[in-house]
């Protein structure tokens, strides 16, 4: 499936984080790992994420709740189907409303867990293992944070109430790529940056996932148990040509929001579970205070978070279509 534009390089060629080090390890160990993460972030805007301490089973417990929730009827899902972006729980196809299954060839189920834990009510082993899931998750997902924050020279407790995190918004989705049958359809996902602080990325073993590098797309395949993670449109900062951003928004470009891509396989049905993490859907994202001067302006407008959800969710997916609706010129 690789197309003249995409390099496949060498599984290891994607920056690998010890979640470990990171939370446990020596004070020089911390500090070596907060040194590779900035440089991941930075550099790729993705990074595997191995000894991560998520309980043993849990992940493939996940996928095979989803797995059982995409198999019931028609019927039993239909009350989750359609709605609004910001409607907790729904089921559909493609991306959105815009996009169905023209562009994407996959289904999804959406649901928010935070700061409001919802679920479905079937299957029944659904709700405990979401929610355990979505703990640890997010878990994991501030603690990354906060070592971003620390790589970037960031006071955690001004870019935590700026964000009101003690209320993070996060999304847990599961993602269904049937085998494709249509040649004018290639994609289970088309290039998109996601919304939000962090995803973390948990898959089934069947390849798919690319992300792009220096104008190339890359596999991303993932080591055994491991959590691929990819930063998000909120979080991008880049240091040049004006580009500055948090993770895009709040580093003010300095990070980067990675376009990334889902390619289909003819044989077998892939599958993710996906949990981003963002700010409150209350908070106002702008570049922090502390990476705007004079020399690197503000490129982004503040922007409710709820209200750039919205944006993003209900766009064409156009690449990173929302996230340039509130870049300044």
């Amino acid at each position: 499936m690789a197309s003249s534009q995409t390099e496949l390089l060498a599984e290891n060629i994607i920056p690998t984080i010890d979640f470990g080090l990171l939370v446990n390890g020596t004070p020089d160990q911390r500090s070596g790992m907060v040194q590779t993460l900035a440089k991941a972030c930075e550099d790729w805007g993705f990074f595997m994420l191995v000894n991560h301490g998520m309980p043993d089973g849990l992940s493939d417990e996940m996928l095979e709740a989803f797995t059982a929730l995409f198999g019931m009827s028609y019927d039993e899902k239909v009350p989750y189907m359609g709605g609004h972006v910001l409607d907790p729980i729904r089921i559909g196809t493609g991306f959105n409303y815009k996009t169905d299954l023209e562009k994407c060839w996959k289904h999804y189920v959406k649901i928010f867990v935070h700061p409001e834990f919802h679920s479905v009510s079937k299957p029944l082993n659904f709700r405990d293992i979401s929610k355990d899931y979505s703990e640890c998750t997010r878990a994991i997902g501030l603690q990354l944070l906060k070592a971003i924050w620390e790589g970037l020279g960031m006071e955690e407790s001004h870019v935590n109430d700026a964000l009101k995190l003690s209320s993070c918004f996060q999304n847990l989705t599961g993602n269904l790529y049937p085998p494709y049958t249509n040649p004018d359809i290639k994609f289970g996902f088309v290039p998109h940056s996601d919304h939000g602080l962090l995803t973390l990325i948990y898959q089934n073993g069947v390849d798919g996932l690319q992300i792009k590098h220096q104008d190339r797309w890359v596999d991303a395949r993932p080591a055994t148990n491991s959590i691929m993670v990819n930063t998000c449109d909120q979080l991008e900062k880049k240091e040049n040509e004006r580009k500055i951003g948090l993770v895009q928004i709040v580093t003010n470009g300095k990070y980067k929001a990675v376009l990334h891509r889902v390619l289909l396989n003819t044989e077998v049905a892939r599958m993710s579970v996906a949990t981003t993490i963002g700010p409150s859907l209350d908070a106002i994202v702008e570049p922090i205070a502390d990476l705007v001067n004079t020399d690197y302006p503000a490129v982004f407008r503040a922007m409710k978070y709820r209200d750039y959800l919205e944006q993003q969710q209900s766009n064409s997916l156009v690449e990173k279509g929302a996230l340039n609706h509130v870049m300044l010129s």
